[in-house]
């Protein structure tokens, strides 16, 4: 049975892509009015993204957060491919009450109104692996009650099988096996199926909570271990503001410069990013109007390298020239097969020129790191999947950073945290290149080909 399942979900899979294939080669055609060059590939962009997005809900709560993974890869898709699949709202239809109740007394052991004094059937939120629920301790505390959706691993890893049989069927194009189908998806189905185990997350917050013990103004929910089970976690309610709701024309420069030492401190400092830190996971808090962030089930233990190769980077970007730049991604990234670095060194010393033609007021990091991403898909060369995290990172704390204040600068936010940690392990400018370290992806001295 389990075999007949997996046929028939294929072939439906099949059935939905082939439509929107489809759907997209009568699109194409619509692009041909467009001029060669820019604008059309824009258009082409903009509708792969449009009908990528609509696949994805249409085949479920997996695929919906598979576009959100590839919405966070600006590496691999261009902008207005982003822009679309960034449109996938993290919500679905919620199950019943009752399903959350009976695996509440499962997980836990005791039934629902043995723990809490009140548990609404309703829930607050419904996502595409758990739902939330409000509740009330017998103590009268108010806590949320995050329950998972009814055989969301079993259904995960279905769907990863099949994803895998599509991403191989993909590596045969030779210019499709650039982007690593293969090796996505068995980091994609890695990720979603750690968030199908909550105790990963329970960690996660304690770990989150150790990280930022005493930073002022920022914490994260409390979590009650002794009513957490693998599908079910009990935190503290959070009763405030989501960033993204906060009252237009107010002051809210301290509360973005908060967010950018919360993002720096997480990428240079503990080596512990969240990797689904938009504002939708974060509130202003009622009262003490702390920064308070969740969702943490999706998050990135960045290697010591990352810091030596954001250092190195940041190098480049502001005093190096475009051989120092191609020495970097020869040292630190992957490339695939015979890469024209003479023309790769033109177009750097180009877009090195356009960048540093800008005072700091003008500079904006997310267009200025979508230039660099066409650039090397251009030249056929791969950045690592945690640098590109890091840098998406920074660019998501700008977004948020420019809407709280517009007149902020993240770029020379980053230069005055950086450079103490810089002299301090003796990574100034002009120095040797840290050690190689053993075993370590995207740390070793000579070119990276694949």
């Amino acid at each position: 049975m389990k075999a007949v399942r997996y046929v028939a979900r294929f072939f439906a899979m099949g059935a939905v892509m082939l439509w929107f294939l489809l759907r997209y080669l009568v699109g194409r055609m619509g692009t041909l009015r467009h001029p060669r060059g820019t604008s059309r590939d824009k258009a082409v962009a903009r509708l792969r993204g449009r009908l990528m997005r609509q696949m994805f809900s249409t085949l479920g709560a997996t695929f919906v957060k598979l576009g959100q993974v590839m919405s966070t890869r600006p590496d691999l898709f261009p902008p207005e491919t982003i822009d679309e699949l960034r449109q996938l709202q993290d919500r679905l239809p919620p199950f019943p009450g009752a399903r959350s109740r009976r695996t509440i007394e499962e997980d836990l052991g005791q039934p629902v109104d043995q723990v809490f004094s009140e548990f609404d059937d309703v829930p607050v939120a419904a996502a595409s692996v758990a739902q939330v629920h409000r509740a009330r301790l017998k103590s009268g505390e108010e806590v949320a009650v995050k329950v998972l959706r009814p055989d969301v691993r079993r259904k995960v890893q279905r769907d990863a099988v099949i994803l895998n049989v599509f991403a191989r069927m993909l590596a045969w194009h030779p210019r499709l096996r650039l982007s690593d189908p293969v090796g996505h998806i068995a980091e994609f189905e890695h990720g979603i199926i750690e968030q199908t185990d909550l105790q990963n997350e329970v960690h996660n917050y304690q770990r989150f909570a150790r990280d930022f013990a005493g930073f002022p103004g920022v914490r994260f929910p409390r979590v009650h271990e002794q009513l957490c089970g693998q599908r079910v976690m009990t935190m503290e309610f959070v009763r405030g503001t989501k960033l993204d709701a906060l009252p237009a024309g107010g002051d809210h420069r301290e509360l973005a410069h908060r967010l950018e030492q919360v993002m720096f401190k997480m990428c240079f400092e503990n080596g512990f990013l969240h990797a689904d830190l938009h504002p939708g996971n974060m509130v202003v808090a009622e009262g003490d109007g702390a920064l308070v962030i969740f969702d943490v089930g999706l998050v990135k233990d960045l290697s010591g390298d990352i810091f030596a190769q954001f250092v190195d980077f940041s190098r480049c970007l502001a005093m190096g020239g475009a051989h120092d730049f191609r020495m970097h991604l020869q040292r630190f990234h992957k490339y695939i097969g015979d890469v024209d670095w003479e023309g790769m060194e033109r177009d750097i010393n180009a877009f090195l020129t356009a960048v540093r033609a800008k005072n700091t007021g003008q500079l904006e990091i997310g267009g200025m790191f979508n230039e660099l991403y066409a650039l090397a898909r251009r030249y056929q060369v791969r950045p690592m999947p945690e640098v590109v995290l890091v840098m998406v990172g920074i660019v998501t704390s700008e977004g948020i950073g420019k809407q709280l204040n517009p007149q902020g600068n993240l770029f020379q936010a980053l230069t005055t945290f950086l450079m103490p940690l810089i002299i301090k392990k003796g990574l100034m400018p002009g120095a040797a290149p840290p050690a190689a370290t053993p075993g370590v992806p995207g740390s070793a001295s000579a070119p990276q080909a694949v």
